[in-house]
């Protein structure tokens, strides 16, 4: 079965460009020219959703927020075609739960790259299912397969990037995990993102973790490290 990719841009030529070449390698394809018409669209079950900011209805951002608290589409990855090439609007980007951001004019190359190792990452449920499942940490409870996460037995919200950042640590506690080593779990080595983006990351578990938040040390200069329990 073909995998299908949501384009989300109000700029019809580009929509036309990316459509074009993306079913010329393969995928299934399908537009939205705003902000509502991709929430509508994201229904349809994509495997990814290139979305572009600047947009009418609802801008990416809005849109990104919305696809995370549905838990039927929180577990779609999403990359940013965007044309504000800043390192502040990609923190911002990817700290809302973008798996990838690039920007205009985007470069048909990369962009495949990016999209199939983006496909790559992505957690399968039936696939993970039985497979080291359901961990438990102190009062964390982890459940890869469904994408959640339990504090003290309540259900918290967390994005795609975060929820793997915090798996990752749980699953090394008491290990010093580095930034490098984040980045390239989570990211991968041929993804280009700073190391600031880790540090926002883990301010917005910790956040979430709120009491608990003394659950993951800073390691000055290196990383970081989950308590071992």
């Amino acid at each position: 079965m073909k995998q299908k990719i949501l384009i989300a841009d109000d700029e019809r030529d580009i929509l036309d460009f990316l459509k074009y070449n993306l079913e010329k390698e393969g995928f299934d394809v399908l537009l939205a020219k705003n902000g509502k018409e991709a929430l509508a669209q994201s229904k349809k079950e994509p495997d990814l959703i290139l979305l572009d900011i600047m947009m009418p209805e609802l801008d990416g951002k809005e849109v990104v927020r919305a696809l995370k608290r549905n838990e039927e589409t929180s577990g779609i990855p999403v990359i940013f075609l965007t044309a504000r090439d800043s390192e502040l609007d990609e923190v911002i980007g990817l700290e809302l739960g973008a798996d990838d951001y690039i920007a205009k004019p985007v470069s048909l190359p990369k962009l495949m790259a990016r999209i199939k190792s983006t496909l790559r990452k992505k957690v399968s449920p039936s696939s993970e299912a039985g497979k080291n499942d359901v961990m438990k940490h102190g009062v964390l409870e982890i459940s890869r397969s469904q994408f959640k996460v339990f504090i003290n037995k309540k259900e918290v919200f967390f994005p795609k990037k975060e929820f793997e950042v915090l798996d990752y640590l749980v699953r090394h506690a008491g290990k010093v995990v580095t930034r490098e080593m984040l980045l390239t779990t989570i990211w991968g080595s041929d993804v280009y993102v700073v190391d600031r983006t880790v540090d926002v990351h883990i301010r917005k578990i910790r956040e979430k973790l709120a009491g608990y938040a003394d659950y993951i040390d800073t390691i000055k200069g290196v990383g970081y490290r989950m308590k071992e329990f």
